[in-house]
């Protein structure tokens, strides 16, 4: 019997053990289970609360301070969903889905097909009010005209021609009409005031043309075209008429000298240097001997000047005449601005340089000896 009862309590004792086993496992599933929701809950109102922040920043304007418009086509049969994707890809509205959500909780409809000038700053209630009323039948940009760097007036010419549906001719009449150049004057004093006065100067506002892309409606006129292009220039020097001045110079030599390091220099390092070298010579009375000026002074492209080409009448030719030359010679961007304005290593007196057309290198020297030996030994070394 003791045997018995012994064995009947060391069962009882592992019975307990599992019960308490069983419970322990059970609550510990049970706060796994808690901690499992918790979580969800959690992400869940975190999702919730930024979708929520997203939401209503993408109903508002997505650049209210801006005044970039952008033209939209929406297609014939577009749905909502299809427009929402099509505003947001040009930077139009923040979100696509969020926007067909929008016009259809507002009941907004029946949008119709056609161009439409739309902003960043528009609102989507602003958006689908325009979208409801309709747009052009027709897109009211008729081109694009690329002005690059260091190109001159007569190859804007050819762009505006081939894009757009004025006339070169046309064009290169309005850089020289007395009355156009005067009212440009009267909006932009600080900037034509050298250029208008400007004597023997094949185009006035050659120089003033400044580097970018433009866009032409179709309603937009010649004279507006030009003057976006004049008001651009106007908006990247306005940071340095004040040290203009203070210099002593006019924009218009300025935008000579700078149109000339346009051409020659490659690197913002060159074009620093190679204007300190032309400021020097000036300071020397000396010849500055740009090849640029000849072929400008030609009125044609080469890919080599000859002596009887430096002999070139023409007040260009800063072979032949001293100082800068009547005016710029092409359109200059803003780093050859800053170099002319702001050279480098002057105090070194540089008064040549040679570029290695191999490696694009620039050699510079402050005599005609040294220039010379650095000539003979790159013509060497490119044959």
């Amino acid at each position: 019997m003791y045997f018995e009862w012994r064995d009947t309590l060391n069962n009882n004792n592992e019975d307990n053990v599992d019960l308490q086993n069983n419970k322990n496992n059970k609550l510990f599933a049970n706060r796994i289970v808690r901690g499992v929701l918790l979580l969800i809950v959690v992400l869940l109102v975190v999702i919730g609360i930024i979708g929520h922040h997203y939401f209503e920043t993408a109903k508002k304007p997505l650049n209210p301070n801006s005044d970039k418009v952008i033209e939209v086509k929406v297609p014939i049969g577009s749905t909502t969903k299809q427009i929402g994707s099509i505003l947001e890809s040009k930077n139009v509205i923040k979100s696509g889905f969020v926007f067909d959500y929008y016009v259809k909780a507002k009941k907004y409809g029946q949008f119709k097909a056609g161009y439409y000038e739309l902003k960043p700053s528009m609102t989507l209630k602003q958006i689908a009010l325009k979208l409801q009323k309709g747009g052009e039948s027709q897109s009211r940009s008729s081109g694009k005209v690329l002005v690059r760097e260091g190109v001159t007036a007569s190859q804007i010419g050819d762009v505006i021609q081939k894009n757009t549906k004025f006339k070169k001719k046309s064009f290169l009449a309005l850089l020289n009409n007395k009355t156009f150049l005067n009212e440009l004057k009267g909006q932009y004093p600080d900037l034509l005031g050298s250029a208008v006065d400007a004597k023997k100067v094949r185009y006035k506002l050659e120089g003033y043309l400044y580097p970018a892309t433009y866009t032409v409606a179709k309603k937009s006129t010649l004279k507006q075209l030009v003057t976006s292009m004049v008001m651009k220039t106007d908006e990247m020097l306005k940071p340095y008429y004040a040290q203009i001045s203070k210099n002593g110079w006019t924009v218009q030599k300025v935008l000579t000298l700078a149109s000339l390091v346009e051409r020659e220099g490659v690197t913002d390092s060159d074009r620093k240097k190679i204007a300190g070298v032309f400021e020097n010579r000036l300071d020397k009375n000396m010849k500055i001997q740009s090849d640029i000026s000849v072929l400008y002074a030609l009125g044609k492209h080469k890919k080599t000047v000859t002596y009887k080409d430096l002999k070139v009448d023409s007040p260009y030719n800063l072979y032949t005449n001293t100082g800068v030359g009547p005016g710029p010679f092409n359109n200059p961007s803003i780093d050859s601005i800053e170099a002319v304005l702001n050279p480098t290593d002057r105090d070194k007196n540089y008064l040549y340089f040679i570029a290695n057309i191999k490696t694009g290198k620039v050699y510079y020297s402050q005599t005609y000896g040294e220039h010379q030996k650095l000539t003979a030994k790159l013509a060497k070394d490119n044959n």
